[in-house]
């Protein structure tokens, strides 16, 4: 069998990129039994309620949903239940200073397959106030306005 190379995205949180101003992002392994492997090859995960900690000097995955494998037997996983990250030293020492800070949390942005290997975007975030989500979609409105107005010019639609 060809050995898998590339990136396959299993599942994404957009809604973190909203709720969240991204200060920097950490790509972790994670420490998964073999039928959440297999349920995640069936591209099925949510990142909707995930979030990580920093516990005795290791990073932990809480709240995120893999259910369980169709094909599965008693041996099955539970489908929330607490993954491991795999980071190295220095990550996690920067992690426990910037998260101690506070007001800053540890967010998974995606999770994917890469060379084989499943493996979560992990970003240090900042809770956004509600303006900050005004101005934002704003300016994506505006930005979304001007790619009409050059479209439409470059078809020579343009109208005043």
């Amino acid at each position: 069998m060809p050995k898998e190379t590339g990136r396959k995205v299993i599942a994404s949180n957009r809604r973190a990129r909203h709720d969240y101003s991204i200060i920097d992002t950490y790509e972790a392994g994670v420490v998964l039994v073999g039928t959440e492997v297999k349920s995640l090859r069936d591209g099925k995960a949510s990142l909707a309620d995930a979030f990580a900690t920093v516990d005795d000097g290791e990073v932990f995955l809480r709240g995120l949903h893999i259910p369980e494998y169709a094909q599965g037997t008693w041996t099955n996983h539970t489908p929330r239940r607490t993954r491991k990250l795999l980071l190295h030293r220095g990550e996690i020492e920067k992690l426990i200073g910037k998260t101690k800070e506070g007001g800053v949390s540890l967010v998974p942005l995606s999770m994917y397959f890469k060379d084989g290997k499943v493996k979560v975007e992990l970003a240090l975030a900042k809770g956004k106030r509600a303006y900050d989500k005004r101005q934002s979609i704003a300016k994506r409105d505006a930005e979304r306005e001007v790619q009409k107005a050059m479209g439409r010019a470059a078809k020579g639609k343009y109208r005043r």
